[in-house]
């Protein structure tokens, strides 16, 4: 079954209709996506790559967790959903929405093509998780194809060389962060 959505208002607020997230895209409707930066303890990021087969950024890194808030969530216990979705941890624990650290929210319209339209008010999070490693870390292979950590230096490289999904101020206000711990 297709995942449910919210559709806002170009506010940001819930209009009270729900509809199959590709419909959400083909009418080009406000809805909310998260987006989760997983960093370790050696100030490392956790990037994915995206699966190929994804209509939008098909095999380009992004970063660690990025979903849709599906009807009837918030950003939180979406993020939570989204990281046990996409890259689920094997370390015996479970994430805690307290752990979630809250950057900044931001809204984008994007054309990708006619059947498809992107307007999203997107959440950004940081969820710093000291200990883990790639190994432990369990993909979705229909959503990504791989992960892998990366410091500041790759991660500027990546942005610089374009091979990630364009989140700019996503990527300086993790930048900023980064430099700051």
């Amino acid at each position: 079954m297709e995942e449910l959505i919210d559709v806002l208002d170009e506010n940001g607020i819930k209009t009270g209709e729900i509809l199959p997230r590709s419909e959400v895209h083909r009418r080009g409707l406000w809805h909310k996506v998260i987006l989760i930066a997983i960093v370790n303890e050696k100030n490392q990021v956790l990037m994915q790559q995206r699966s190929y087969n994804k209509q939008k950024n098909g095999g380009m890194w992004d970063i660690s967790v990025a979903g849709h808030i599906s009807t009837g969530q918030d950003s939180l216990s979406a993020a939570k959903r989204e990281i046990n979705e996409e890259v689920s941890v094997n370390l015996g624990y479970t994430v805690d929405i307290k752990e979630f650290r809250f950057m900044f929210s931001y809204r984008i319209e994007e054309k990708v093509n006619d059947n498809y339209i992107d307007r999203q008010f997107n959440d950004f999070f940081i969820l710093r998780k000291n200990g883990l490693k790639e190994e432990d870390i369990k993909i979705q292979e229909s959503e990504v194809e791989k992960v892998k950590f990366v410091d500041i230096s790759e991660l500027n490289s990546m942005i610089e060389n374009k091979e990630i999904v364009e989140r700019d101020a996503v990527y300086k206000e993790l930048m900023d962060y980064l430099f700051r711990v």
